[in-house]
């Protein structure tokens, strides 16, 4: 039987790792491209205000940049140490854009970010420019390769299971590489990031407004912060949008669990605006809802009905029985490949057998399944619903507030208005807000897909390795001591040099300079 100690403690381990190393992930990807912008207006307006902005902002950029390859290292191998059998099952699709991602992104990214701090005085200004767009490249075709394969997990297209191999393997490889879900995500995960460089940049610079310094410094870059972050967190909303349209498509439960909506909402569908869940008795209290809402954004229409839980349980139910006549064809497969009733009957049956693999959690044989144990295994496919709700909510809240503040912030430096202390503080305060609503978006997104780490294909359960809780324990607490030390070092070193101030980075490169 399946050790879910083991389980748990692998996923914590991984969701540790994982949510540590995006601390550092979206300030990457916001600043790269806020760098390229403020050197393009420093190329084409020769002034040297914009070349400083671009030194000191890279500066802060940098130091995140190092921590952030650091933490995101070890992430790839835990696939192998800790999800060995996921590893051996889906790798060869689940591999590939991992693969690209190191020798196309990281790589471009890596070794252009040297040109980027040392050749300032070595490159033409073009020359640079394209150094630092480069730069941003490699961020962002970072970010779009591991989402490719992310969202092959949320929505496994282009691939089937070869019972000669007790594999996926791939057969569409344009399918995996242009699958929608996965263009939503980078579209949308990738604003995020920048949405959490314009509300940085927008804090610090409101810091030193706060203190009376780099005055001329920080009313420019907030007045870039504020038009890139409100179009970006426009974007973040319009994505998100197309994300939930496309999870009603493919990802059902996940939709049904972040709404609490344990009966079927009949169209045109209410969006449940707050509410509390409770899984013991299956109903949503004190629900508030919002008419048409969750019908136009799950459907896009106001004529089509939205599956509750209870339902799709069922559904799942129904699946699970089919999934055991896959399973059954491919016993009769292992003992005679040749078998062509088998053969008919596993293809017919096929896209259903990762629900016959929900069983393994309660019986060793499958095909002798219980009614009782098949509906134990359909509900398994219901994630714990209450911080699913509650997460997808305050993400929105977030979401919300962002393109409120950033829309203040713009109007205002575009009518050259004076920005009141009290406006200033909010966007000091409003700094941790991106990395918690970042958070709360992939809690979201990897809590909402339980039972599978491969939506529908492979059970969480049955991903992990055979190792001891003991060796477990050592490395999520290990994990969880260095990362920790990583993030109060990266704190440390962002305050120290926002406190030293540009001035004092500027003056330094200089001295550099005059070194060499």
């Amino acid at each position: 039987m399946i050790n879910l100690d083991v389980v748990e403690l692998s996923r914590l381990q991984f969701g540790l790792t994982a949510m540590f190393h995006f601390i550092f992930v979206p300030l990457t990807l916001g600043m790269s491209v806020l760098l390229g912008i403020m050197e393009t207006v420093y190329v084409m307006t020769g002034r040297t205000i914009w070349r400083d902005m671009t030194k000191f902002w890279g500066t802060l950029f940098g130091i995140n940049f190092a921590m952030g390859v650091a933490t995101g290292i070890t992430m790839e191998f835990q696939f192998g140490t800790n999800w060995a059998y996921y590893s051996h099952y889906v790798g060869d699709i689940f591999g590939v854009p991992l693969a690209i991602e190191g020798l196309m992104a990281f790589f471009l990214e890596g070794t252009f970010i040297g040109l980027f701090f040392f050749g300032w005085d070595k490159l033409s200004k073009s020359g640079h420019l394209t150094v630092t767009w480069l730069v941003a490249l490699g961020s962002n075709l970072s970010a779009l390769w591991i989402l490719i394969a992310n969202g092959w997990m949320q929505h496994p297209v282009g691939a089937f299971f070869d019972f000669h191999t007790m594999r996926m393997e791939v057969s569409d490889f344009a399918a995996v590489l242009f699958n929608p879900v996965a263009q939503a995500k980078f579209v949308h995960t990738v604003s995020a990031g920048y949405v959490t460089g314009s509300i940085f940049i927008l804090a610090v610079s409101a810091y030193y407004l706060l203190r009376n310094r780099n005055t001329a410094l920080a009313k420019r870059s907030i007045a870039v912060a504020a038009a890139f972050g409100l179009a970006s967190a426009l974007s973040v909303v319009v994505l998100g949008d197309e994300s939930g349209y496309l999870a009603n498509e493919n990802q059902q439960m996940k939709i049904a669990a972040m709404e609490g909506m344990w009966q079927t909402e009949k169209a045109p569908a209410s969006f449940n605006l707050i509410g509390f869940p409770d899984q013991a008795t299956h109903t949503t209290e004190y629900a508030v809802k919002i008419p048409y809402l969750l019908g136009l954004i799950a459907t896009r229409s106001i004529d089509k009905p939205v599956l509750g839980i209870n339902d799709l349980v069922q559904h799942a139910s129904v699946r699970i029985n089919s999934g055991i006549k896959a399973y059954a064809a491919l016993q009769t497969l292992l003992v005679n490949p040749h078998d062509h009733a088998a053969q008919t009957q596993l293809n017919q049956y096929s896209d259903d057998l990762g629900y016959a693999l929900l069983l393994k959690r309660y019986t060793d044989k499958v095909t002798d399944a219980t009614p009782a144990q098949i509906q134990q295994a359909a509900w398994d496919t219901v994630p714990n619903v209450t911080p699913l709700f509650w997460s997808f909510r305050l993400m929105v809240a977030c979401g919300l507030f962002f393109i409120g503040l950033f829309l203040c912030i713009f109007v205002m430096t575009a009518k050259q208005k004076e920005l009141k202390p009290w406006l200033l503080w909010i966007c000091v305060l409003s700094l941790p807000l991106p990395w918690f609503a970042a958070e709360l978006g992939w809690f979201v997104a990897e809590h909402g897909r339980q039972p599978w780490v491969i939506e529908g294909i492979l059970p969480t359960f049955l991903g992990a390795s055979s190792l001891s809780t003991g060796a477990l324990y050592t490395s999520v607490v290990g994990f969880t001591v260095f990362y920790s030390l990583l993030t109060c070092l990266e704190l440390y070193l962002m305050l120290k040099y926002i406190r030293l101030g540009p001035e004092y980075i500027l003056q330094n490169k200089e001295n550099s300079t005059q070194n060499h």
